[in-house]
């Protein structure tokens, strides 16, 4: 059986299925990021323990230090070992890490179990986004970015309401119990219903298969130039493909918006409740901004996807960050209550859709046989960011300087506005991969 002449209609209500079960996981990875930060004021309250904030922001940096490593190592294997393997295996590893904080006895324990959940959290992400830009009509690939992003912060939401009805009561372990559930409520679903990667299968030389899932999803079915090559060439091939001419120089730059995006993202996470706190305001307040700035997530992942689609994910993005700079920067005031909320919901408008609109220009620069590898090591290298975002949080709140870290992630902000807003010149003169490229690529850098 040969791939199809003419390419099919791919619609959202075909592909829906693939995209809510990518929705579900990544749910449960921004309930297990954001619970962290959720409960940090009850782990650091607990004597027991032993945190400090100094401790709590090299523990916050070992979680995404794992998380580095898996997006790396998924974002390299996932061509090699499939896409579901892989989403399975992730979903575990971050299950069994929450359940290892639930019991730990101090913070070096606790350390491990975030270590390890990092390498689950991590792997997901660019799965997850290779994906629904697989199975995503080409036209509507931003929208549908967002809106499985959606989850994430619906995730943090979840995490943040957990924290504030379960940890007062109950105490910050049963929290971490929580975050073990996607081992019985995701892993079953995905298991039975997540398709593998047609791309993938046919590369694999499941040729009738690859053929099957792309008929079922109104896929066009796979052939050489879209699928990943075999073997250890194939994974060296796919990396090199990173720094071939045309994309050479937008790799370095879109690592940077990463780096400097996910600093802002997860430093934010990790202690915008103790900024908030240092700031003035009381300990059940400060743990409800983080559930008020992911609510402004939700919203702007579904605006920054609807106007990427129409104005490119680039511009989006830089946009977006220069917005998150101006919001950051309103925090180091002390603002009325009501007023601080608005703010923070504002800002968490700009604040995730900007980095998800970093992840939309990877998908659409590069070919689909270098698609996962390429949003793996951008989601990797952008992970040193995120590694650094949390423990220069903790410098911060250690020296008691609130502003200061509204400060700082505003200039990270601006750093990643910079370095996105560069892509498309550094993509001029590239040589015409067109025969390798969705069709939405066509100007969606700029």
């Amino acid at each position: 059986m040969a791939p199809s002449a003419s390419p099919p209609t791919r619609s959202f209500k075909a592909v829906a299925p693939v995209i809510a079960l990518c929705w579900l996981a990544v749910f449960f990875d921004g309930m297990d990021v954001n619970i962290y930060g959720a409960v940090m004021p009850h782990l650091l309250d607990d004597p027991a323990l032993g945190f400090s904030p100094s401790t709590a922001g090299t523990v916050g940096s070992w979680t995404t230090f794992g998380m580095l490593i898996g997006a790396l190592a998924t974002g390299t294997l996932t061509d090699w070992l499939g896409r579901k393997p892989l989403v399975t295996g992730s979903i575990l590893l971050f299950s069994l890490g929450s359940a290892l904080c639930a019991v730990a006895p101090d913070a070096t324990v606790f350390g491990a179990g975030r270590f390890i959940s990092g390498l689950g959290l991590g792997g997901l992400m660019p799965i997850g986004l290779a994906l629904v830009a697989e199975f995503a009509p080409p036209s509507r690939a931003a929208l549908a970015t967002g809106v499985m992003m959606t989850s994430y912060h619906a995730g943090g939401m979840a995490a943040t309401g957990i924290g504030l009805v379960v940890a007062p009561d109950h105490g910050w372990r049963w929290v971490f119990w929580a975050g073990a559930l996607p081992a019985v409520i995701a892993l079953p679903l995905v298991v039975k219903w997540l398709p593998e990667s047609p791309g993938v299968l046919y590369a694999k030389g499941r040729s009738e298969q690859a053929y099957a899932v792309a008929d079922r999803y109104g896929l066009e079915r796979p052939g050489a130039a879209e699928s990943p090559l075999a073997g250890a060439k194939g994974r060296m091939a796919a990396i090199g493909a990173l720094f071939a001419p045309g994309t050479r120089l937008a790799t370095p730059l879109l690592w940077i918006a990463s780096f400097a995006g996910l600093l802002l993202v997860y430093g934010v996470s990790t202690w915008l409740p103790e900024l908030m706190r240092a700031s003035g305001y009381s300990l059940s307040s400060s743990i409800t901004f983080l559930m008020v700035i992911n609510a402004g997530g939700i919203v702007g992942m579904l605006i920054a996807g609807r106007t990427a689609d129409r104005f490119g994910p680039v511009k989006v993005s830089a946009i977006w960050f220069l917005l998150t700079a101006a919001g950051a920067f309103l925090l180091r005031a002390q603002l009325p209550l009501s007023v601080a909320y608005v703010v923070v919901f504002i800002t968490g408008v700009w604040l995730f859709s900007a980095q998800v609109m970093v992840y939309a220009s990877t998908a659409r620069l590069y070919a689909p046989g270098e698609r996962a590898t390429g949003l793996g090591w951008v989601t990797g290298v952008g992970r040193t960011g995120a590694v650094v975002g949390p423990w220069l949080g903790g410098m911060v709140i250690a020296g008691g300087d609130a502003e200061l870290g509204f400060t700082t992630f505003a200039v990270a902000a601006v750093l990643a506005a910079a370095a996105i807003s560069l892509v498309p010149l550094a993509r001029r003169g590239r040589p015409d991969r067109a025969a390798n490229r969705e069709p939405a690529l066509a100007g969606s850098a700029d």
